[in-house]
C-alpha cells in the first residue's frame, strides 16, 4: 500500500478535515483515505464519454423503441 503525503494544507482546512473525521468516529488518515478511494472509483466525465463511446450503437427505428417499450411495460 503506498503512502500519501500533502504539504502546505491551511490551519482551517485541517480543522474542518478533522472535525468531520471525529464526528464520523475515525481517525483523520482513516477519513481522508475514504474519501480518496471514494474519488478514485468515481469515474471522470471524460472516463463516461469514453465508456459510452465504446459501447455498440443501439439501433434507432420506431419499430425498436414500441418493442422496447412494450418489453418494460410487462
Amino acid at each position: 500500500m503506498g503512502t500519501v503525503q500533502i504539504r502546505d494544507v491551511p490551519d482551517e482546512t485541517e480543522r474542518t478535515l478533522k472535525a468531520r473525521a471525529e464526528r464520523e468516529g475515525k481517525s483523520l488518515t482513516a477519513y481522508l483515505r475514504d474519501l480518496l478511494n471514494e474519488e478514485a472509483s468515481t469515474p471522470t466525465l471524460d472516463e463516461v464519454m469514453a465508456r459510452i463511446a465504446a459501447d455498440e450503437p443501439v439501433p434507432y427505428d420506431p419499430d425498436f423503441v414500441r418493442e422496447t417499450l412494450r418489453e418494460g411495460r410487462r
